[in-house]
């Protein structure tokens, strides 16, 4: 596929609204939790099932960003957004299949393996080209990007709640949202138009400087897998909430004087979601000046307080409750806009791309383990009798031991040893005339 080229003069604040609004898009993943009460209630399904889509959907996006991070880099953007493209709107269209006759398994297929493969392309594709046009400010480049994947259940979430309202919360009112789902970003995604810059061009790309390390070479230094550990441990913490959100609220006050109704735990949940956009641009940003360790240290330092004070106190206030998971939340977006600058720094910009995807498996990890860890002691606590805040207690617990062994690895973080440095093979003689063209953007 052979993207258009840029003219002289072409700017490169250009590229980060054209990957905002491929973010926005798949960026619905995090707006799920809407959908598991109606899908639990037409299909009779448990808190743990219904939660099968979207922790595939998250294992699949860091598969496909881990095998396709090379294919990436060597077909361009423009190819990974038509294959995101596809995959993101096929997983609902075969999703809206199964809810209409109510066979479960389809859904987790549809929305969780063929549109988690369109997640994870889609993902790291701007991302990986951000960081090259923007090194003298990498964090606050794919903060732009990043922010619109943690935005996307902001419009997801209302849009769905009310589309439930309105076609109804049963089997096929479930599958005619998630039809008009992919058919609507399907053209959404269409509308967006990836320019290709030519050597040269205002604003561009510097050459590779600095240390550089390869995909390879990267995956064998102790900075990969303790950035992995941390970035494991973060989101683990931030989706344990973002998955159950809905429920959540509404089981943390159901025995209250003030319960909360649907509509304001989908409320909750776009909430959430500004957050975790505002994070994502918010700290990233903030990274560029107080360093990458640095920022980390406050995601999982204060985020381990969050989850302490939610835990003690939660239920005895919403404000104190909302507050705290808006926060965790931020800091889960701002893991993910951080993480790709963060692995800049150490390894340089020459296979970031690749680095990246492969890294994204510890999101795929965390896909499972963050709902798992909250949905299956939830289902337990629910199975002995128990209700109310104290279906979470011991799932906050585990959430907080994880931030603690994701502080400790983020600490042990030290440069890359020079070993480890990839030395490029000199360029031909006779292609010495020719203009180098620089990677395309998205």
């Amino acid at each position: 596929m052979s993207p258009p080229v840029a003219p002289p003069g072409w700017s490169r604040w250009l590229v980060p609204p054209a990957a905002l609004s491929v973010h926005l898009s798949i960026g619905q993943a995090y707006a799920w939790s809407v959908f598991k009460p109606p899908l639990e209630s037409a299909l009779g399904l448990s808190g743990t099932q219904s939660a099968l889509p979207f922790q595939l959907g998250i294992v699949m996006l860091g598969l496909s960003a881990a095998f396709g991070g090379t294919l990436v880099e060597r077909n361009g953007p423009r190819w990974a957004m038509t294959v995101a493209l596809v995959c993101f709107s096929s997983g609902f269209l075969l999703s809206a299949l199964g809810a209409a006759v109510e066979q479960y398994w389809l859904i987790v297929l549809g929305y969780g393996f063929v549109g988690g493969i369109g997640l994870g392309i889609g993902y790291i594709s701007p991302v990986s080209t951000l960081i090259k046009w923007f090194p003298d400010r990498p964090g606050m480049a794919t903060g732009i990007a990043i922010m619109g994947f943690g935005g996307g259940a902001l419009i997801a979430s209302p849009w769905s709640a009310q589309m439930l309202e309105s076609f109804g919360s049963d089997s096929s009112g479930i599958a005619l949202a998630f039809l008009v789902h992919g058919l609507t970003y399907a053209v959404f995604m269409l509308l967006v138009r990836v320019p290709r810059p030519k050597a040269g061009a205002d604003g561009g790309p510097a050459a590779p400087a600095g240390v550089q390390v390869s995909a390879r070479g990267a995956m064998r230094t102790p900075q990969f897998w303790l950035l992995w550990i941390v970035l494991c441990m973060n989101v683990t913490a931030g989706i344990g909430i973002l998955e159950k959100a809905a429920p959540m609220i509404t089981d943390f006050f159901a025995d209250t004087s003030t319960p909360v109704s649907a509509t304001a735990a989908a409320g909750f949940v776009a909430l959430l979601s500004a957050a975790n956009m505002a994070g994502r641009i918010g700290w990233s940003s903030t990274s560029d000046l107080i360093g990458r360790k640095n920022i980390y240290r406050v995601y999982l330092g204060v985020g381990i307080l969050m989850y302490a004070l939610i835990a003690w106190f939660g239920d005895a206030s919403k404000p104190l409750f909302v507050l705290c998971a808006l926060v965790i939340l931020s800091f889960y977006g701002g893991g993910f806009a951080t993480i790709p600058a963060y692995l800049k720094d150490l390894f340089g910009t020459y296979q970031v791309g690749a680095i990246h995807g492969r890294l994204l498996t510890a999101w795929s990890t965390a896909g499972v383990l963050g709902p798992l860890i909250v949905n299956w002691i939830a289902d337990r606590q629910e199975e002995a009798g128990r209700h109310g805040a104290s279906l979470y207690g011991l799932s906050f617990g585990i959430m907080i031991g994880l931030l603690v062994v994701g502080l400790v690895a983020n600490e042990l973080v030290r440069p890359v040893h020079p070993r480890h440095h990839h030395v490029p093979a000199p360029a031909p003689k006779e292609a010495a005339d020719v203009p180098r063209q620089q990677p395309e953007s998205a």
